[in-house]
C-alpha cells in the first residue's frame, strides 16, 4: 500500500524523499551534496529507475511550454507525483533534491510538504473539503537531453513549492540555475491542534520586519511603499521574470546596521539553494552593485497584520506576502533576474539548434 511507506515524520513521502529532506541544519554541504547541480547522474539514475510509462508521463523536451509554467496552488500537475513511485525511486529522487538545495532549504521543503497535513487538519476541522491537501501530490518533471553539452531542466513542484532547476552548457557565470524558487507556509503560524505555535516560515517574516523596524523615520518614510499590502507576490508565476519599479530604500542610503540586516535578508533566501549556485548569485549582486538593492515595504509594521515586502536588485527579486487567512499565510518567491529558467543564455543555445 504506497501510504503504509509514508509514515517517517508523519507525512505522505516515501522513505527516500524524506531521508533527502529531513536533514539537520548542522549538516555540512560536504556531506550531503554528493552531486552539484550540474551534474545530471541523479536525474538520469532517477528517470532510469522510472517505468516506461512514468518516464513518459516524467520527461518533456527542452523546448516544451510545460517548463516555464510553474504554479504554487494546488492544482493537477504535468509530471509523476510522489505517490506513483516506489520505494527504489523515491530513494534515486532524494539526491536530485539535495543537488539543488542546502541543508536548511531541503528542510524548509520538508516543511512545506509536512504542512498539507496540517492544513488538511485545520480545514477539516472547519467543515472544509481538504481532499486536495495531499503531501503525495508533489510532482518531478525533466525536460531536455541529458547528453554532454546538451541543456536539461527539472522542476519539484506541489502546493507552496516550485523548484526549478536549469542546466545550460557553455557561457554561463555558473551552468546551472537555480530559480524560480517558491516557498509558501498556510498557516504561517499554527493555531490549533497539536502543533499550536509552530511558524514554519518564522525567520523570513521576523528578518523583513527587523529591517522595517531598525531603519530610522526618515529612511522608514522612503521604504514604505503603501499603507496597503498588495494580495499577491506581484510577479505571480509569470513564465518570464520581469523587474518591478525600482521602489523602496537603497541600501547606498542605508546605514551600516541596517545594511547588515537586509544583507542577513538576502542571505537568507539565497541560503536555501545549492551553495555553489548561492555564491555564484551573492557574487553577482555584490560585482552589480548591492548598494543598488532596495527594500520594500507595504502594510502596517505590527505582527499580525497584512504586509508586503520585496528585495529588488540588479541581479534578483525576492517578494515576500502575507495577507490572505487574516494575515497567516506566506507566500515568497526567489527570481534570478539574469538567468531565471536560464534566461538569454538557454535562448541563445537553443537558437543554434
Amino acid at each position: 500500500m504506497k501510504y503504509a511507506r509514508l509514515a517517517a515524520m508523519g507525512i505522505s513521502v516515501a522513505a527516500g524523499v524524506v531521508g533527502a529532506l529531513a536533514v539537520s541544519p548542522g549538516t555540512s554541504a560536504k556531506q550531503l551534496l554528493l552531486f552539484s547541480a550540474a551534474d545530471a547522474r541523479p536525474l538520469h539514475e532517477f528517470l532510469q529507475s522510472l517505468s516506461p510509462e512514468l518516464r513518459k508521463r516524467a520527461s518533456f523536451s527542452i523546448d516544451s511550454p510545460e517548463r516555464t509554467q510553474w504554479y504554487f496552488v494546488p492544482r493537477e500537475r504535468v509530471g509523476v507525483p510522489l505517490l506513483d513511485l516506489n520505494d527504489q525511486q523515491s530513494e534515486l529522487l532524494g539526491p536530485v533534491l539535495a543537488s539543488a538545495l542546502s541543508p536548511e532549504g531541503l528542510l524548509e521543503a520538508r516543511g512545506v510538504l509536512k504542512h498539507e497535513n496540517i492544513l488538511r487538519r485545520v480545514e477539516t476541522e472547519a467543515g472544509i473539503d481538504a481532499t486536495r491537501r495531499d503531501p503525495g501530490k508533489y510532482y518531478i518533471s525533466a525536460f531536455g537531453d541529458l547528453k554532454a553539452g546538451s541543456p536539461w531542466s527539472w522542476r519539484f513542484e506541489g502546493h507552496h513549492l516550485s523548484i526549478n532547476v536549469t542546466h545550460v552548457p557553455g557561457p554561463p557565470d555558473i551552468p546551472t540555475i537555480i530559480a524560480p524558487v517558491f516557498v509558501g507556509a498556510n498557516p504561517a503560524r499554527v493555531l490549533t491542534g497539536p502543533q499550536t505555535g509552530y511558524r514554519l516560515m518564522a525567520a523570513e517574516e521576523d528578518l523583513g520586519r527587523e529591517i522595517i523596524t531598525l531603519l530610522s523615520d526618515a529612511h522608514r518614510k522612503t521604504a514604505v511603499i503603501n499603507d496597503t499590502a498588495p494580495g499577491e507576490i506581484l510577479t505571480g508565476n509569470d513564465p518570464k521574470v520581469r523587474s518591478l519599479e525600482l521602489e523602496g530604500l537603497a541600501a547606498a542610503d542605508m546605514s551600516e546596521n541596517e545594511q547588515q540586516a537586509l544583507r542577513r535578508l538576502v542571505d537568507l533566501y539565497l541560503g536555501r539553494l545549492a551553495p555553489e549556485y548561492a555564491k555564484d548569485a551573492q557574487a553577482r549582486l555584490d560585482r552589480a552593485g548591492f548598494g543598488k538593492v532596495r527594500f520594500a515595504w507595504a502594510g502596517p509594521l505590527e505582527s499580525g497584520q497584512k504586509h508586503y515586502y520585496r528585495v529588488h536588485g540588479p541581479t534578483l527579486l525576492i517578494e515576500y506576502d502575507n495577507t490572505q487567512n487574516d494575515a497567516n499565510h506566506i507566500h515568497t518567491v526567489y527570481r534570478d533576474l539574469d538567468y531565471d529558467f536560464g534566461g538569454d543564455a538557454l535562448r541563445r543555445h537553443l537558437s543554434k539548434k
